[in-house]
C-alpha cells in the first residue's frame, strides 16, 4: 500500500509493506510553515479478470490434424484419377459451382456445401474439385521439384494463387474441355463490381412494379411517382442506372435485381492440365 503525505514544507511518501515502512521526506524551500496537512490513500488494485476477450463463434479453429488430413485427401484424388486441371473462376455463386461440382463428382452425396471438401472422405469417385485453400494445395501438390508429390506437379504448384482451385477427374480431356467453353452462367451483379455496360431504365420497365414499391425506389435513389395509378418516371423516359466501366454501388445492384437486369457471368476458365501418365503439363 502507498500514501501520500502532503504538508506545506515537506513532502513526504510513505510505503507500507507486510513487513516493512519507509518514509521518504522531500523538503521546499519555497513552502511557508503551516499546522496542517493532508494525507492520500491510493490503493494498489488488482487487474481485473473480467476485461477478456471472449471468442463467440462456434467454428472450431482448424488444427494440424486437419490441415494434415487435407493434404492427403488430395494426393488421394490424385492418385484416383488419370489428369489434374488448374482453373480460375470470375463472379463465383455457390449454386451454379455445385452443378460443376455434380457434373464431375457422378452423384449428390455429401452435397451439404458446395464449396467446401471438408466433409467428403470418398476419393475414389468420377471426380473431385479442391477450392479456397491454395497454401494447403501447394503443399499436397509440392512446391519444388524435389518435394512435389508426382513429376511436374510443381509446375501446377506455383500458379496456385487468387482465385484458382484444382479439378482432378478420369473424363476425357476434350469433354472437360469443351464442357468449360460452354460454361457462362448469368447472374446479377454485387456491389463493389465493374458495369459491363451502360443500363438505362425505361418507363415500360417502371410501370410493371406496384405502387406499393414507390417508397422503396425512392430509398435507392430512383426519381419515381405514382401517376394514373402507375410507378412513373419523373420529368424523364429513361434514366440511367449505371455506367460502364463504373463500380457498381449497393442501391444500383438493388435497383438492378428488382429490374431483373444480369450483368454479372460465371465462368471458369482452364488454366494447365497435367497427365499422370506422361507426368506433362500442357497450358490451355
Amino acid at each position: 500500500l502507498e500514501y501520500y503525505l502532503w504538508y506545506p514544507p515537506l513532502s513526504a511518501t510513505i510505503i507500507i509493506d507486510h513487513k516493512s515502512l519507509s518514509l521518504d521526506l522531500t523538503p521546499h524551500a519555497t513552502s511557508q510553515s503551516s499546522s496542517n496537512f493532508l494525507l492520500y490513500y491510493f490503493p494498489t488494485m488488482p487487474k481485473s479478470k473480467r476485461a477478456q476477450r471472449v471468442a463467440l463463434t462456434k467454428t472450431a479453429k482448424k488444427t494440424r490434424e486437419h490441415k494434415t488430413g487435407y493434404v492427403e485427401m488430395v494426393r488421394e484424388a490424385i492418385d484416383a484419377n488419370d489428369r489434374v486441371y488448374l482453373f480460375s473462376y470470375e463472379n463465383m455463386r455457390s449454386n451454379h459451382f455445385k452443378d460443376v461440382r455434380l457434373h464431375f463428382r457422378g452423384d449428390g452425396k455429401n452435397n451439404k456445401n458446395a464449396m467446401s471438401d471438408d466433409d467428403d472422405n470418398d476419393s475414389n469417385r468420377e471426380g473431385r474439385i479442391f477450392l479456397g485453400k491454395n497454401k494447403l494445395l501447394q503443399i499436397a501438390l509440392g512446391r519444388t521439384p524435389e518435394d512435389e508429390y508426382s513429376d511436374n506437379l510443381h509446375k501446377l504448384s506455383k500458379s496456385l494463387s487468387g482465385s484458382v482451385g484444382i479439378l482432378c477427374t478420369k473424363q476425357n480431356a476434350n469433354d472437360v474441355e469443351e464442357y468449360f467453353a460452354k460454361l457462362a452462367v448469368e447472374d446479377f451483379a454485387r456491389a463493389g463490381a465493374i458495369a459491363p455496360r451502360t443500363v438505362m431504365l425505361t418507363q415500360e420497365q417502371v410501370e410493371t412494379h406496384p405502387v406499393s414499391m414507390v417508397e422503396q425506389f425512392r430509398k435507392l435513389g430512383l426519381p419515381v411517382e405514382v401517376k394514373n395509378g402507375r410507378v412513373s418516371l419523373i420529368g424523364r423516359k429513361e434514366w440511367e442506372v449505371c455506367k460502364e466501366g463504373k463500380e457498381l454501388s449497393v442501391e444500383q445492384c438493388k435497383i438492378l435485381v428488382h429490374m431483373g437486369v444480369k450483368l454479372a457471368v460465371f465462368k471458369i476458365g482452364l488454366a494447365c492440365r497435367w497427365e499422370k501418365e506422361e507426368g506433362s503439363v500442357d497450358e490451355l
